[in-house]
């Protein structure tokens, strides 16, 4: 487990090899989440980089506009 310290300045380093196990890079967003008293940091995904990812996905078994609520 990587540790890591809050600055006099509110400012934290995310560890180097968690870095790079997310391969995150600089300027690179995250979005801030707080529930429960606990802080998760969860990297912006450009919408870009999804195109396509849906493809042959099969179209049957969808759920029914009543079940999707």
């Amino acid at each position: 487990m990587s540790m890591t310290t809050i600055s006099p300045k509110f400012q934290i380093v995310i560890p180097k090899d968690v870095r790079d196990k997310l391969h995150l890079e600089p300027q690179q967003r995250l979005q801030v989440i707080e529930k429960g008293g606990v802080i998760t940091l969860v990297p912006e995904v450009p919408l870009k980089s999804l195109k396509g990812i849906l493809k042959g996905m099969s179209k049957t078994d969808l759920r029914e506009k009543k079940d999707r609520m």
